[in-house]
Parts: C-alpha cells; sequence; structure tokens
C-alpha cells in the first residue's frame, strides 16, 4: 500500500510537513483505535495561498473556456482510478473503518461520476431567441468561478466525485477541505487528478482540524460557491457566514428517511433490503434507513423479522470478508450513539439493544439496535444518530403512514413498499422528500439527480441539473444593424 500521509496540494505542488513532523495530524483505524496515516495541517497562509491559486487559474487561464481539455482530465481522471481500484480501497477501509465492499462500491460510483461528467462537459450549451424582429437574446452559460468543496468523512471519494466533477465539467476551479479523518485517501485520489494534466491552481486541496480554514473559504469574496455535505447545523452555520458575500450555496445536509411497507409488500425482500440500508456504513450515511413505518396488520410479523435480521447482522473489521456491518468512525462516536441508545430505554420500547463489541475496546464497534416509538415528537424520530439505531412504527392507512413520514424536518429520502404499484406511486408523490425507492433502496447514479426538501439541503447533485450549481446564465442583448 502506499504511504498513507496527506500533503496539502496548492497551485500544482504538493506541499506541507511529512510523516515524521510533530505537527502532523493523526488518521485513527476505526477497527484498532491505532494510528493508520498522517496529514499535514494547513495554516491560514495555505487555504490563503489555495484561494489564490484556484483565483487566478479560472481568471487567468483557458480553462473556463475549454471543453475538450476538461472532457479530457475527467476522462484520464477516472481511468487512473480504475486502475488504483483496488489499492485506494483497501486506505479507505483502513481509515474509514467501512466494509471493502462499500470502499469497491464507493470507487466504482465515484469513476462512473467522472466519465458523465466528461460527457457533459462537451454538451453545455446556451441558447438564442429572436425575441421581436432583429432583437435578440443569446442566454450564454458560464462557469460560476472559484468553488469551495468540503467533504464529509463517511464517503471521502464519491461525494468529492459527485461535486468535483460537475464542477470542473462547468469549467470552474476548486479548493477543497478533506475531512481529516479519511485526508491520505482525498490525497491519493487527487494524485491521479494531478496525472490526468489538469493545469496548475485548477484544483487544489488541504485539511485541517479545527475549522478556520473552511471559515476562510465560506467568506471570502474570491470564492464565489460552497458545495457542502455534512450535518445541519453546520450546514445552517455555512448559509449565515456566507450571507455578506451572497455567493451560491450546495447544501446536502441530513436526514431520517423513512420506509413505508404496506401488508401487500414482499415482506422478506423489505426486511433484507431495508437491514442493509439501516447498517450501511454503521448507519453513518445521509441516506440510511433510520425509520420502518409498517401497517398495523403485519406489526406483529415484521417487529420479530426486523429483531432477528438486525441481531444477525455480524459485526467486525471492514478487512474481514465475512463482516456485514464495519465500525463507526471513531469511539467517541460509538460512544455518543451508545449515550443514545441508553436514554432511549426511557422512553421506547427497546426490541433489539445494540452495544460495544466485548474485547475489543479500541475499536469503534457497535451492534444494531431496533426500538418501538409511538410518540412522532420523540427525538429518536426527530434527530439524525447517523448511527446504526432504526426506528419502528406501526400506522393504520396511507394518510396515516404519510403524515408520520413527513413529521419532520428533514427531507432526504424515503422508500415505500407495496405490491400494488399505483399505491405505490400514489404515496411517493405526497411525501416531503427529494429521493423516494419503490421497492428498493439507495439506489443512486450519476444519471439522476438527488438532493433534499426542507432542511435536507438546498441544489441537487447528479445528473444535468447538479451543473447548476456550479454555472451561471448571462444575457447578451443585441440588433441586426441598420
Amino acid at each position: 500500500m502506499m504511504n498513507p500521509h496527506a500533503y496539502l496540494w496548492i497551485d500544482g505542488e504538493w506541499t506541507g510537513e511529512s510523516p515524521a513532523s510533530s505537527s502532523c495530524g493523526e488518521c485513527i483505524d476505526p477497527s484498532s483505535g491505532e494510528r493508520a496515516a498522517t496529514f499535514a495541517p494547513a495554516a491560514r497562509q495555505h487555504v490563503e495561498a489555495a484561494i489564490s491559486a484556484a483565483r487566478r487559474a479560472f481568471d487567468s487561464t483557458d480553462w473556463a473556456r475549454a471543453p475538450r481539455v476538461r472532457a479530457q482530465v475527467l476522462l484520464d481522471f477516472a481511468n487512473c482510478l480504475a486502475a488504483r481500484k483496488q489499492e485506494i480501497e483497501k486506505l479507505l477501509t483502513l481509515v474509514n473503518g467501512k466494509l471493502l465492499r462499500e470502499s469497491a462500491g464507493e470507487m466504482g460510483a465515484a469513476i462512473s461520476e467522472l466519465r458523465y461528467y466528461a460527457g457533459i462537459a462537451r454538451n453545455l450549451f446556451g441558447r438564442i431567441v429572436e425575441t421581436e424582429p432583429g432583437c435578440y437574446s443569446h442566454l450564454a452559460r458560464e462557469a460560476l468561478g472559484v468553488c469551495a468543496i468540503i467533504l464529509p468523512w463517511n464517503a471521502p471519494i464519491a461525494l468529492l466525485a459527485r461535486s468535483l466533477a460537475p464542477a470542473l465539467a462547468a469549467g470552474c476551479t476548486v479548493v477543497i477541505k478533506a475531512a481529516p479523518q479519511t485526508s491520505p485517501v482525498t490525497s491519493q485520489v487527487l494524485a491521479c487528478l494531478e496525472s490526468a494534466g489538469l493545469p496548475r491552481g485548477v484544483v487544489n486541496v488541504f485539511t485541517e482540524t479545527g475549522s478556520d480554514g473552511a471559515e476562510l473559504l465560506v467568506q471570502s469574496p474570491a470564492v464565489d460557491g460552497i458545495s457542502f455535505t455534512g450535518s445541519n447545523a453546520i450546514g445552517k452555520k455555512i448559509m449565515a457566514a456566507a450571507s455578506g458575500t451572497m455567493k451560491r450555496l450546495s447544501l446536502e445536509l441530513g436526514g431520517k428517511s423513512p420506509s413505508i411497507i404496506f401488508g401487500d409488500a414482499d415482506l422478506a425482500r423489505a426486511v433484507s433490503i431495508l437491514t442493509a440500508a439501516s447498517t450501511v456504513m454503521a448507519g453513518q450515511m445521509c441516506t440510511a434507513a433510520t425509520r420502518v413505518l409498517v401497517h398495523e396488520s403485519i406489526a406483529a410479523e415484521m417487529r420479530q423479522a426486523f429483531k432477528a435480521a438486525l441481531g444477525s447482522v455480524r459485526v467486525g473489521a471492514g478487512a474481514d470478508p465475512a463482516s456485514q456491518m464495519g465500525p463507526l468512525i471513531d469511539v467517541r462516536s460509538r460512544d455518543r450513539v451508545a449515550g443514545i441508545i441508553e436514554q432511549a430505554a426511557d422512553e421506547a420500547q427497546m426490541l433489539l439493544r445494540g452495544a460495544p463489541l466485548a474485547g475489543m475496546p479500541g475499536g469503534a464497534f457497535l451492534t444494531p439496535t431496533l426500538v418501538e416509538v409511538k410518540d412522532t415528537g420523540s427525538a429518536l424520530i426527530q434527530e439524525e444518530v447517523f448511527g446504526p439505531l432504526l426506528v419502528f412504527e406501526t400506522f393504520s392507512d396511507e394518510d396515516e403512514a404519510i403524515e408520520k413520514s413527513n413529521a419532520t424536518r428533514y427531507g432526504l429520502a424515503a422508500s415505500v413498499w407495496s405490491g400494488d404499484r399505483a399505491r405505490a406511486q400514489r404515496v411517493a408523490a405526497r411525501l416531503a422528500t427529494g429521493t423516494v425507492w419503490i421497492n428498493s433502496y439507495n439506489k443512486l447514479m450519476a444519471e439522476a439527480e438527488t438532493g433534499g426538501y426542507r432542511e435536507s439541503g438546498l441544489g441537487r447533485l447528479h445528473g444535468l441539473e447538479a451543473m447548476n450549481d456550479f454555472m451561471q446564465t448571462k444575457h447578451i442583448y443585441y440588433e441586426d444593424q441598420v
């Protein structure tokens, strides 16, 4: 495996402290609690230099006006990632803890994303309208400018590609703040971009343990847009801080995803898929299944089915092929979720109680939890846990199912399970969520836009609409000369 150290990449140069420096930050293996990698921390001058490099590259080079160059860079980037796929997957599992098959899925999604937007880069069209005889409005599509991408640690490769690919296809230049926990992965991914012949300064990356650099990105008038994936609390702080410069915001925030199961559904399939969807990345995914709403006619059967399915999930190291769920990102997160489970015993029926794995105190392992909650005002329904905790609820008819599903401030994803396609589509249309899967879950792809309603975010990523977050329209009016 490559040396797992994350340097800063600024204006085409790798810089920052070496792994031997005492000032380097540590990346901890969630499976063991031991140091797995290091990263060079950025100071303010590094972030300022990254912003300046991106600004200069946008204002002074042909990058924004060279769609064929951008398309080729994205294709070469994807091909390099494909060639190094297994190597980077192993590093991702090492520093993130997720299962190797989850790392493989993430890499595959990122490669697909890059190839999709390589095609889009050469198909960015404006339009010309003759508003009256001899009078024309030319609507030109232009790159937004300098964009900052603030990455989370839970899916650092896929979520980087999801923002970076459309940003580069549009002609933007970019400054990336990598999550410290997974920063060596980000560095290795961007090394592929460097080898693709990217012009200096078009993409820059830094890592920090605090938020000073991120705050500078948000407040700087030299940055035109922010693409952020993370919590609602931080998303709201970004909105407030960005108001001074009125910059474009693309925010994918939290979720509390409900899954409605009717009595005529394929129940065994629903239990199997939703068990996997609630434990994917140890529940640390914004679209993870976190609530199951079951028709009262099948409630008794489904309680036992979900309890048995979740109780049989094999929790272990991500590198172990036998594992069905890996650890949380760190022991602090494990203990936070364990504390929520402890409090849940006072307000919910505990159908299956999760606990840390015995004999593995250094690992951030926590087995799944299943609780039944009747009060939709409960924090277990209203707040994102970001861990392997599934809430069981019941309903009597469609209206109640929809009312309960929509009873939170979130609106990122949901699913409907029924053998009646017309009913499933009818219910899906009334759910206040950006994505609804019917008899399926977590089907995400480059071609189909995703994003949140309400407090789950702003804008859309994936698909053609993602370009709107990184482009703007200019109106140029002219008339025939007499």
